[in-house]
């Protein structure tokens, strides 16, 4: 029996989270604890939930996270951090066990593990094979493009694209000042010398995400490297080169993988990944970030 808490348990993130516990529950023996309603913000009840579970996820804001995992003295306790705020603190294990074999190992023994952020999760699924196959270099300056759907906005947004009165009805760009909080961990994880200038956009659907970067190399150059280092993984998948020639951001979307495509010619090349901004993107990294610690 594992014994699961959601710190957080009532945000979008908390709720998509123990949506795919439940299901894994069919087949695992979990327990999910549960907070009452009336007692959300009793700090004695949370604490004794956080060091009663065998596994905490914290599906909350950064300082409040920060504040969780203080209140945590059971050192047998794994802490899963959905926040930004642990993504670069070298203590804690970056939750993407894809990366290599290096990074899959840390996790088993990992107590304190760093889900990675949905952008960053395409960004640096794209650039890290090409970094350690040295087609890309750690000083070269790159562009990337993100489309998102809006539920990876949280329960305001949500809520405003689904008013039938004020649902914005074209996408729209942010982060305007180049500093969006998923940077530092593109960044960090990858080596790179500087930040890449980096445009994301939320798009009027529901869920869904296409993490894009140009490249002045040949597309079929990029494709074969990228296949290699993924061909085992059960997540990842690099659909095979020149099959399509666009993409749909929600069609068909991998519920927990992702999807690399490669387009172009023989000098330039797009490199993209497909995915759900609630599966890979979070809640879904999460859930397989316990699936590997405990062997499952």
């Amino acid at each position: 029996m594992i014994k699961i808490y959601i710190d957080g348990q009532a945000g979008t993130t908390g709720l998509a989270l123990e949506a795919r516990l439940l299901e894994l529950a069919r087949s695992v023996d979990l327990e999910l604890l549960k907070i009452a309603e009336e007692l959300r913000k009793d700090v004695v009840e949370r604490k004794r939930l956080l060091n009663l579970a065998d596994v905490v996820f914290l599906c909350l804001p950064d300082e409040a996270a920060i504040e969780s995992v203080a209140m945590i003295d059971n050192p047998e306790t794994v802490i899963i951090d959905a926040s930004t705020a642990h993504r670069t603190n070298p203590d804690w294990v970056y939750g993407f066990p894809e990366l290599s074999k290096k990074q899959a190992d840390l996790l088993l023994t990992a107590n304190r593990i760093a889900v990675p952020g949905c952008h960053a999760t395409g960004f640096i699924a794209l650039v890290y094979p090409l970094i350690q196959a040295g087609i890309i270099k750690i000083t070269d300056e790159l562009y990337c493009h993100s489309l998102t759907g809006y539920s990876g906005g949280g329960k305001e947004m949500i809520a405003d694209y689904e008013d039938d009165d004020k649902s914005p009805s074209s996408a729209w760009m942010y982060s305007l000042d180049l500093n969006h909080k998923h940077l530092p961990e593109m960044k960090y994880l990858t080596g790179l010398e500087e930040n890449p200038l980096f445009v994301p956009v939320v798009v009027p659907l529901h869920k869904g995400m296409i993490v894009s970067i140009p490249l002045m190399i040949g597309a079929s150059e990029l494709h074969e490297k990228l296949d290699a280092y993924y061909k085992r993984s059960e997540t990842i998948k690099v659909l095979e080169f020149g099959t399509v020639n666009s993409l749909h951001i929600e069609n068909e979307i991998p519920a927990d993988g992702l999807e690399i495509y490669v387009f172009g010619n023989e000098s330039q090349a797009i490199v993209a990944a497909r995915f759900d901004n609630l599966g890979k993107g979070s809640s879904g990294a999460a859930v397989q970030c316990m699936k590997v610690r405990f062997g499952l």
